[in-house]
């Protein structure tokens, strides 16, 4: 079984702590952001205009949920003014925009007031105004017009509209090009100097900002009790806003009614005049024919036929009436000036399809007149209204004939019944006869007159006693807090923005940040064992662990010695190669302290510099570099005691440089003198470190491999591409280096825990360690 295969990688948990720590080394970030996010949510809530919500409830007299208005049972004979009404509906009206309109016209919003604050302006409104616009014309062109008023005293004032300044009088009237207004003096204090914005609207889009505002709901399912609601900046505004409502509402109620009433009134009165007269003559007639024919009772000999013919005359009087009722109505709708008026009661007449076909068309008649308040005759809505009333009255003209023929046929039923009772009354005399014929059209016209003189009263009282389709449980009333904004709300919000704001921004600057930031990004990267870890070294010495050092870094090269003897379990390891990436991962200053820190156990240590490309290792120790490995591998003459150097701080510590740098450093580094070298330096050094070039760019580190028995690959936070880490992991699974392990480099040691050097043996000896361990006795095996 192959050393690759018997490697297995290690399923490492998620440091809770460790991604913690990463966002609370920007504590500052947070703390900030969150004083920022507070400062901002206080002066939005302190300069935000408040929001209020004002409510009432109303009941509704609903003909499915309570009972009528009227609770007189004279007036409930007559269908016409029945005041029930359904819930849905009702909402429905509430909520429409003419009424809004209304509304708003007789409250004169269509101008509003401010006031200049020292950061924003407030409106004003009811008794709070200073001043008061009486707005006799307005056009289109003042919509969203603002000019500003200035009291000079108490009868003068300054108006500036558009950079121009005149002076005026309160009660005298301003025409301008777009509006003609009046200025008077409200019920505020008139403050002098203070300046006070007035501004016209569209009243058409006015109402429809507050349509959407506005909220009307039954209270619950079985009650005819609506809520309404809607929110305001200007409580006082709101609260008449919502009474006016009501009270708009109710009387539009109360003229729909009326008038219905008013036209039956009208109709009964035109019917009266022709039946005084009628009913004059026939009594004149009666006595004029009992005056010259004396006429008396009737013979007893008669009496009975004479019931029987009367309860025949009885009948075909009614029959009589209701014809007489159906050519009215129906002379009333041929009429040319009735056309778009409503069509009155069909009284005594029962005919249901009769009394839905005119109701229908009386309430079409009130939505015709009802849309002509707001729109115009040629408008589709009232035309389509206009085609639906002719079809109607064809339609009732024709119930009418219909109804009126079958009435002629029952009459004339009736008449050949009573002609039968005539025959045998042939022997009453004729006077008697005739006599009959004229009380009977005298009772006819009586019982007409007397019909429609009764109607006449009820409708009269009804007109009279018409009263609100609905009653105010509680006016409207504004709440005493602000439901707009949300403090608690705002705050929350705030400190949330001003915690996810930092956080999100060092996760996005994490997420994009493509270099190695912590020891979790190599492990994601790499199986390789990690043996250490190097913090940053804040002063500018390349040799930092002496004798005497109690330094955080000089602890460290000493925690990775302590690591490395582990590693090696008292195996032969007396060839170590530092390697890297790239240059500048601090490959040369790891291998000078960590020669120190071996050499510093009484052992003998020689550091080699194989970078041929960039030598800086006797440089940075202070030593010459004029002869080294590149004057010995081309110099037959040199042996391996010519080219090292003893270093002077020290003691056991030794360097061999790399010499001239030549022009074929990769060629020169394939000369069997290199070997050679490295098996003299074994017989008299105890650790031979090479410090070579990076293994990610160049190959020359790749040519020592056969004389190497361990590599340190360097990983610097911060430099090191997340990229690159992909290299040491390739070495490590295809073995093109003996033994490699990775030294993390310039660690921040703002993180750390422990005794103030940064991970100790816990966090590398449990894992990384544990690998090495593994990997040698699996190799040993």
């Amino acid at each position: 079984m192959s050393e690759k295969e018997v490697y297995q990688f290690e399923t490492e948990d998620i440091n809770i702590k460790e991604v913690l720590q990463k966002y609370l080394r920007y504590w500052y970030l947070f703390v900030f952001g969150v004083l920022i996010a507070g400062i901002a949510a206080f002066v939005y809530l302190r300069y935000t205009t408040p929001q209020y919500r004002v409510s009432s409830t109303l009941l509704i007299k609903d003909d499915k949920k309570g009972p009528s208005l009227t609770e007189n049972a004279v007036l409930n004979d007559l269908d016409l003014f029945q005041s029930g009404k359904n819930i849905d509906n009702e909402i429905e009206i509430l909520k429409s925009k003419s009424l809004m309109n209304r509304v708003l016209k007789e409250l004169a919003l269509h101008t509003t007031y401010y006031v200049d604050g020292r950061v924003k302006s407030t409106e004003i409104y009811g008794n709070s105004m200073p001043i008061n616009l009486i707005v006799s014309r307005l056009d289109s062109a003042a919509f969203n017009k603002v000019f500003t008023i200035r009291t000079v005293d108490n009868i003068n004032f300054q108006l500036e509209d558009e950079g121009i300044v005149s002076q005026h009088k309160f009660g005298q009237e301003i025409k301008k090009p777009y509006a003609s207004f009046t200025v008077v003096a409200g019920n505020g204090v008139i403050a002098v100097g203070k300046n006070i914005t007035v501004k016209f609207h569209d009243i058409r889009k006015v109402a429809e900002s507050y349509n959407r505002k506005l909220t009307v709901a039954p209270v619950n399912k079985n009650a005819s009790v609506l809520s309404l609601s809607l929110v305001d900046p200007v409580p006082a505004k709101g609260v008449a806003i919502l009474n006016k409502l009501v009270e708009v509402y109710n009387n539009e109620a109360v003229e729909d009614k009326n008038l219905i009433a008013g036209s039956t009134i009208q109709f009964i009165d035109e019917r009266l005049k022709y039946l005084t007269s009628e009913l004059s003559v026939v009594e004149q007639d009666v006595e004029s024919y009992k005056r010259d024919n004396r006429v008396t009772d009737v013979s007893s000999e008669a009496k009975l036929y004479l019931e029987k013919a009367s309860e025949y005359n009885r009948q075909l009087s009614e029959w009589a009436i209701q014809i007489d009722v159906l050519e009215s109505i129906e002379k009333y709708l041929l009429k040319q000036d009735s056309q778009h008026e409503l069509v009155p009661s069909t009284l005594t007449i029962q005919d249901a399809t009769l009394l839905g076909l005119i109701g229908k068309f009386n309430e079409l008649q009130l939505e015709r007149k009802r849309l002509l308040r707001v729109s115009q005759p040629g408008n589709p809505l009232v035309q389509n209204i206009n085609e639906q009333l002719a079809n109607l009255r064809g339609n009732i003209l024709e119930n009418l004939r219909n109804i009126k023929n079958g009435l002629i046929i029952t009459r004339n039923n009736l008449q050949a019944s009573s002609a039968q009772f005539e025959s045998r009354i042939k022997e009453v005399p004729s006077i008697e006869k005739d006599l009959i014929e004229i009380k009977r059209q005298q009772s006819i016209k009586e019982g007409l007159y007397l019909y429609l003189l009764q109607k006449r009263e009820e409708s009269a009282l009804s007109l009279a006693a018409t009263v609100a389709n609905s009653r105010i449980i509680d006016p409207a009333i504004a709440g005493d807090r602000p439901v707009e904004p949300k403090k608690q709300l705002i705050y929350l919000l705030a400190f949330l923005m001003g915690l996810g704001i930092p956080f999100a921004g060092i996760y996005i600057k994490e997420l994009l940040n493509d270099r190695v930031q912590n020891q979790q990004d190599v492990k994601r990267a790499t199986s390789t064992p990690v043996l250490g870890e190097i913090a940053h070294n804040d002063t500018f010495e390349k040799l930092v662990v002496t004798e005497n050092s109690r330094s955080t870094v000089a602890e460290l090269f000493r925690l990775i010695r302590t690591n490395l003897q582990f590693a090696t379990l008292g195996k032969d390891n007396k060839v170590i190669m530092v390697t890297s990436s790239m240059s500048g991962e601090g490959k040369t200053f790891f291998s000078i302290n960590l020669g120190a820190s071996l050499a510093l156990t009484g052992k003998r240590v020689v550091l080699v510099n194989f970078d041929l490309r960039k030598p800086r290792l006797l440089q940075d120790m202070g030593l010459s570099n004029e002869t080294g490995i590149s004057n010995y591998i081309i110099d037959e003459r040199l042996g391996v005691e010519d080219i090292i150097i003893p270093a002077s701080d020290v003691h056991g510590l030794y360097a061999i440089g790399s010499g001239p740098i030549p022009p074929n450093p990769a060629e020169l580094m394939m000369s069997p003198k290199v070997g050679h070298l490295l098996a003299e330096l074994r017989e008299s050094f105890d650790y031979i470190l090479l410090d070579t070039s990076p293994a990610g760019q160049v190959a020359d580190a790749f040519t020592l491999a056969p004389f190497i028995d361990a590599c340190v690959y360097i990983v610097r936070y911060n430099y090191t591409f997340k990229s690159q880490v992909a290299i040491v992991d390739d070495i490590y699974q295809n073995r093109k280096l003996k033994h490699p392990m990775i030294v993390l480099n310039d660690a921040d040691m703002k993180e750390a825990y422990g005794y103030g050097y940064g991970y100790g043996y816990n966090e590398f000896g449990k894992s990384s360690m544990r690998r090495l361990l593994k990997k040698n006795m699996r190799v040993e095996a």
